[in-house]
Order: structure tokens, then C-alpha cells, then sequence
């Protein structure tokens, strides 16, 4: 079993979910009897670059492609398999069973699951996402659970009270709490998201072409979407000038794509930037690097 867990997963899910999380590492050998008993599933090596879930590709009995995802229970695995229900293998991958209670989903595999970065070129890859979005977005159920732009953005809110002046640049989270309030007010509707679409949650498949994997199931402003798009597969060790152009110009390219205001979209890659910054500075990783990207996207706005 400590081979099977990646030493870097198990160091993150310790940083996040505390004492739950390594209570989970230490029944997780009785979870994966359990799920691959009960759903019928031969599991075969994880996944590599694992972030916060413990994912492994396998077949079920009747020699179907599968993966089994499994995390310490939590809102977050809850709303991602709620999310799945509801996009029903529309633009999306298809989710074959789950128990939010156990944090186990068990989803159709994407084959041969090619990365989008890894097979279209930046404005073609754009165009392909956009397209996906509009495949994506629901109308938010009469009652539902998903969390909110404001709960997210909550984060920054909490920020901003504790003022860390010397550690998290308080001028940039005031500004994105400012533009923030302004977009929700002014927000022309709100559909389920999938709220972490980018690059690498985008695969290829032999069957169904573009699916989207991990999503997050938020409720929001549509304009929203674009943000975890605009943070991934950057050229970072180029200059601020250099960067500056690749984020003005998948800017233009969305907006044009969906028919949103340019500005925007930019105000919400900023706001999401300072977030993402925000909950890395919270987990005690490494936050820097966005922090930059947002002061970039600031710029846009002037």
C-alpha cells in the first residue's frame, strides 16, 4: 500500500485534510477491497501526477475501461460526482456509480485520453474548450448543493480580514475582492460549471471526441469558466511583456468564441488568479507564481 500512494499525494492529503486525512491513508487498503468487490473491478497502477484523489485505471467484469477515483469523503468529491449525474455524458466523462458517503466515483475511462494541450494548437485548443463549455452549462436544478462563486470566493474575503500584509500582497486581493462584488452584481445569469476546465481535464476519445474530466460543479457567472483556462500551460519563465500577450490574446479568442465582453472575461481570470493564489497561501504551498500571473492579468485591465 505505501507503494501504491505516491509519497506527494500522501503528503497532500495530510496538508489538507488533517487528522480525517490520515485517518482515511490508514482504512484506504479496506476501501479499495471494498469498491473493487463490490463494483466488480481489476484495478491495475495509478495514475501519474496525482493532486488531491487517488485515481486507478482498471476494467470491470465485463472488460469495460474504468477508473475508480478515491479521496477522503468531502463537499468537493461530492458536488465533482452530482456534477457528472447532471452533465449525463454531454460533453463530459460518464459516471457509472459513486458513494459520496465512502468519497469513491467510478467513471467510464477515456481512451486513448490525449490531453488537449497535447494535440491542438493554442487558438484551435481554445475554440475546442469553448465549444465544450457551451456543451457543459445547465441551468442550476430548482434545489441543489452546489457550491456558490460566493462561497469560493469567500477565501479572499477571510484574506482580507486577516491582513497578512507581509506574507500576501493585500493591495491585489483588495482589488480582487472590489471586481468581484462588481461581477456578481452585475452577473446575466447563472448555470451549473464546470468550474476547473482546462488543459488537462480536456481528453480525447476514440468515441466521443472531446470530454471534460474532474469537474468541480459550480454555480456561477458563465464568464467565470474561462479562468482555470487562462492560468494553465504558460510560458512562465518568459517575460512579463511575453506573458502579457498570451493572456491578452486567449482573452480575445474567448470572447470572440462565446460572445462575452472582453473585459470581462479578464476581470474573472484576475479575481480567479487571486483566489487560486489565496488558497495555495491557506494550504502552505507554493503561491508566488500565481500571484505573478494575476498582477499580469491586472494590467489587462487598465
Amino acid at each position: 500500500m505505501q507503494d501504491l500512494i505516491p509519497n506527494e499525494l500522501r503528503q497532500t492529503i495530510e496538508r489538507v485534510h488533517g487528522e480525517a486525512g490520515r485517518q482515511w491513508l490508514a482504512i484506504l487498503p479496506d476501501l479499495l477491497e471494498e469498491f473493487t468487490d463490490r463494483w466488480s473491478v481489476t484495478l491495475q497502477k495509478p495514475f501519474e501526477n496525482l493532486s488531491y484523489n487517488l485515481v486507478i485505471p482498471g476494467h470491470n467484469a465485463s472488460g469495460a475501461q474504468v477508473v475508480l477515483k478515491l479521496g477522503p469523503p468531502c463537499a468537493e468529491l461530492t458536488a465533482e460526482a452530482t456534477a457528472l449525474r447532471l452533465f449525463a455524458g454531454r460533453g463530459a466523462v460518464r459516471l457509472l456509480n459513486y458513494d459520496s458517503a465512502r468519497g469513491a466515483l467510478l467513471i467510464e475511462r477515456i481512451v486513448p485520453g490525449i490531453p488537449l494541450h497535447q494535440r491542438q494548437d493554442e487558438k484551435t485548443a481554445i475554440r475546442t474548450t469553448a465549444q465544450l463549455m457551451r456543451y457543459l452549462w445547465r441551468e442550476p436544478p430548482v434545489e441543489h448543493s452546489f457550491p456558490t462563486l460566493s462561497r469560493w470566493f469567500r477565501a479572499l474575503e477571510l484574506l482580507r480580514e486577516q491582513k497578512p500584509a507581509k506574507l500576501f500582497p493585500m493591495d491585489l486581493v483588495d482589488q480582487a475582492w472590489a471586481d468581484f462584488v462588481e461581477l456578481q452584481a452585475s452577473e446575466p445569469r447563472r448555470v451549473i460549471l464546470h468550474g476547473d476546465l482546462h488543459h488537462e481535464n480536456i481528453l480525447y476519445s476514440t468515441e466521443h471526441g472531446w470530454l471534460a474530466i474532474d469537474p468541480k460543479g459550480l454555480c456561477g457567472d458563465p464568464g467565470y469558466e474561462v479562468a482555470t483556462f487562462m492560468l494553465n500551460q504558460l510560458p512562465l519563465n518568459a517575460s512579463r511583456s511575453t506573458l502579457r500577450q498570451v493572456l491578452a490574446r486567449r482573452v480575445s479568442i474567448f470572447s470572440d468564441e462565446l460572445k462575452m465582453e472582453r473585459q470581462r472575461l479578464a476581470k474573472w481570470s484576475f479575481c480567479h488568479a487571486a483566489l487560486s493564489a489565496a488558497w495555495s497561501f491557506e494550504e502552505g504551498a507554493e503561491h508566488k507564481g500565481t500571484i505573478f500571473i494575476a498582477q499580469v492579468l491586472e494590467g489587462l485591465l487598465i
